[in-house]
């Protein structure tokens, strides 16, 4: 396994994981690791950007030039708040300039060393959307130059989908078989296959989940000081997981404080608040009879929070951010049979539930992709609804057996799903397509309970077929804004 929950699950800024996110990373990357650790910073007159693919048809609607100039700064997308997005890239408007690499050496007072001013617009940035270079259609490159037009730096590099970034040079096969062997050296259970994550599951006797854990406390362990007490390594996990919950949660609780319209020009309205206000009155003790209103309603929160630049949790990416969380609100409240699970058990279901789910993600990271740009919404919506499947019906008593034939009927009926989002915009149809993939979620948990985990289709066969779906796929319909919806609505 090299990928773990927490690569899967990271914090970031909305709307999208690919082209907010990850050209953010980049960015700051570029600057961290070829600029400032080679001391050639103060030596930079100007940075250009050029925008490829995907990145460069869909970048003005997902933010992903202002995420480049956030990225060239310094800022972290996991710990940027959307109120310094607003300060930033409104400073940066007026004045022309980027203070580039000035929080990267941030002290505990928040102070920045200040950086060094270039000037620097979003007009500036070359796009070419037409352009798809061969590694990946989220591509950028970046280059440095001195005063006198001598190149101090050149970097490309790819956003391949949940905020995971890889260079020209890392996407060599060499070097990225190199580092699955290192980082699989790191755990005692790896799996890149659904067959493999059995296997361990039959061989130790643990389900799923545990054996998640099993990995994810060995990579703890390796990557942190040695713990202080036998134990620590977990303990750092389940904090991890347990602020990734509280992150979700937070986020579905700040949209359902915002009214209006979210931003972009298409005035899709907000329609969070409104449903939280019908629902509690008409179901205050959230009934089970009320699940799929509430798992509406915490996908709808969720997805337009992530709309309008909030913090949200990639899962696995920002366009299905909303899958699961919001199924697992339904596997944080409603036990086997419907019963309603006491405050107190949460945490351990969650717990539970987000370690089955990452195990899943692993599978779909490895053996295809969550990149809507590269095999379509089926990669980011599907893998997140297979995801939450797996992890509701392993806390609602399933075994590994019907775990994984839960992630399977969810992805199975997803196949195929495009990314045609209107205008770029991560809201029509992303929002609502995510409550109806978590519905979906609940009901292949459901059917899974139903049976005794035979079942005549592997996850594994379904996620290949994913693959090869999206690569069969007319890129007009892998998020370049130039098939389906995307050209078939009017946007004003």
């Amino acid at each position: 396994m090299a990928i773990s929950l927490f690569d899967l699950f990271s914090v970031g800024i909305g709307p999208s994981s690919s082209h907010t996110v990850g050209p953010l990373r980049a960015a700051r990357r570029f600057v961290a690791e070829e600029l400032a650790a080679p001391e050639r910073l103060a030596d930079v007159a100007a940075v250009r950007v050029d925008l490829f693919g995907s990145l460069a048809a869909t970048g003005q609607g997902h933010g992903t030039f202002e995420a480049v100039l956030l990225g060239l700064e310094g800022w972290r997308a996991e710990t940027i708040l959307p109120e310094q997005v607003d300060a930033r890239i409104a400073a940066m408007t007026d004045s022309g300039t980027v203070a580039l690499g000035a929080q990267l050496d941030v002290d505990e007072a928040g102070a920045s060393s200040g950086g060094v001013e270039i000037a620097l617009r979003v007009e500036d940035f070359v796009v070419r959307p037409l352009t798809m270079l061969d590694t990946h259609a989220n591509g950028m490159r970046l280059r440095a130059e001195a005063a006198d037009g001598t190149m101090l730096a050149e970097q490309t590099c790819f956003s391949i989908g949940g905020g995971f970034v890889v260079t020209q040079d890392e996407a060599d096969a060499e070097s990225l078989s190199e580092a699955v062997e290192s980082a699989e050296a790191q755990v005692p259970c790896p799996f890149t296959t659904a067959a493999e994550l059995m296997d361990h599951s039959a061989r130790t006797g643990m389900p799923i989940w545990q054996v998640m854990l099993v990995n994810e406390t060995a990579l703890a362990a390796a990557q942190g000081p040695e713990p202080a007490v036998p134990g620590d390594a977990e303990l750092v996990v389940r904090d991890g997981i347990r602020h990734l919950w509280d992150v979700m949660e937070e986020c579905k609780d700040s949209a359902l404080g915002r009214d209006g319209t979210l931003p972009g020009g298409l005035e899709v309205r907000r329609r969070a608040p409104d449903w939280h206000a019908r629902l509690s009155a008409e179901d205050p003790d959230c009934s089970h009879a009320y699940w799929q209103e509430w798992v509406n309603l915490v996908a709808l929160a969720v997805n337009e929070e992530n709309a309008s630049g909030g913090r949200v949790v990639t899962a696995p990416t920002n366009g299905a951010a909303g899958i699961i969380p919001a199924v697992g609100f339904y596997a944080a409240h409603y036990g086997p049979g419907g019963s309603f699970v006491a405050r107190e058990e949460r945490d351990e279901v969650v717990q539970r539930y987000l370690l089955t789910a990452g195990a899943i993600g692993v599978l779909y990271k490895e053996q295809a992709s969550i990149s809507g740009a590269e095999v379509g919404c089926q990669g980011e919506v599907g893998s997140a609804s297979s995801m939450a499947a797996a992890g509701l019906c392993e806390v609602l008593g399933g075994t590994p057996q019907q775990v994984e034939n839960a992630a399977e009927i969810a992805m199975e009926h997803n196949l195929g799903l495009t990314c045609d989002p209107i205008s770029g915009l991560v809201q029509v149809p992303c929002i609502e397509r995510n409550a109806i993939a978590a519905t979906k979620a609940v009901n292949a948990a459901r059917m899974a309970l139903m049976g005794d985990g035979e079942h005549r289709v592997s996850l594994d066969e379904v996620i290949v077929t994913m693959r090869e779906t999206g690569a069969d796929m007319s890129s007009k319909y892998k998020e370049t804004a130039q098939g389906g919806l995307a050209v078939n609505v009017t946007e004003c």
